[in-house]
């Protein structure tokens, strides 16, 4: 390929892209490919598909969207839920459940089957927006991961990195950490990084100690997540060359929600010196979510000379 070595795609679909470096020492690089979504798990009478989510949502976000249904053809379909104006007084002070919505596909219940069926996968249906100095699309989590990690390699084209980089593109992240998982053990890495998304809870009613992050104010570097403690060699490093490098970066501490940087860290063979670089992210797994684009820039940036500095630091506790 034009902007790594190898290219390898293992048993669980994770996409592993090595670009070889001088030294015989591993960095692994995780970002996760796939998105929260549903998949189908009964159609009724009328036609009307029930379904189980895959990874974490938000209910109230659901009413009334499009989304895709990946049957032997792709159809789109509404989320549906009993209407407010039929709704008894206390039903309406409620979140409703998600076991109460259902997708109408418009269609008979004899057309629905001829295309769908129970266990076919389900996604949201919006499309990607410049908004201001933002980004705006559904599932940015983890898309702009995707993007970031690409980026760095097309950066990297024409230039030598110390240790071999193997940037992952995982699955199955948002259902918890599997393919991250599979490809450290793998891989073995000496060291690690995911790359995800984070909160940005920056937004009127918000207390400055519940933010996590804010937009525009740079690459965040993880000191933990709800999964991993990162390791305080790997955080200062990422400090460290921020700082000298001139690059905007702001503390990530996110208490609940893990990423793939567990996964990284813990299943090589010896365990990996590992942390993370994430982008602030506001509404997060709702409908769409929003990035800023120089917080992307940022984040190009840091994990570039995160990679092709790695030999210049002193790794010892």
């Amino acid at each position: 390929t034009p902007l790594v070595d190898e290219v390898s795609v293992d048993n669980m679909g994770n996409v592993i892209a090595l670009k070889k470096g001088k030294e015989d020492k591993r960095m692994m690089v995780a970002a996760h490919m796939d998105e929260i979504g549903f998949v189908v798990t009964h159609i009724d009478d009328d036609g009307f598909l029930k379904f189980h989510t895959l990874g974490g949502f938000d209910p109230k976000t659901l009413t009334a969207q499009r989304v895709v249904v990946h049957g032997k053809e792709d159809l789109i379909g509404v989320m549906g839920v009993k209407p407010i104006h039929v709704m008894k007084a206390e039903e309406r002070t409620k979140v409703v459940p998600i076991s109460e919505y259902y997708i109408d596909l418009g269609m008979p219940k004899e057309q629905v089957e001829a295309v769908v069926a129970v266990g076919d996968a389900v996604t949201r249906e919006r499309e990607l927006i410049e908004m201001g100095e933002c980004v705006n699309a559904k599932s940015l989590d983890n898309r702009a991961s995707v993007f970031i990690l690409l980026e760095t390699l097309r950066a990297l084209k024409d230039q030598e990195v110390p240790y071999d980089v193997y940037a992952v593109f995982t699955v199955q992240e948002e259902v918890g950490l599997r393919g991250a998982i599979s490809a450290a053990h793998l891989i073995d890495p000496d060291f690690g990084l995911g790359l995800d998304v984070t909160i940005a809870y920056d937004v009127p009613g918000a207390q400055a100690h519940e933010m996590i992050t804010r937009l525009g104010k740079g690459a965040a570097i993880k000191l933990m997540d709800g999964a991993s403690i990162c390791d305080y060699r790997m955080v200062n490093y990422l400090k460290n060359r921020a700082k000298y490098h001139r690059i905007e970066w702001q503390v990530e501490i996110l208490t609940a929600g893990g990423t793939d940087t567990a996964g990284v860290q813990r299943y090589g063979k010896k365990g990996a010196i590992a942390g993370a670089i994430s982008i602030p992210l506001r509404n997060m797994h709702q409908t769409i979510e929003m990035a800023n684009k120089r917080d992307i820039q940022h984040c190009i940036e840091l994990l570039k000379v995160a990679l092709t500095d790695l030999n210049q630091f002193d790794w010892s506790f």
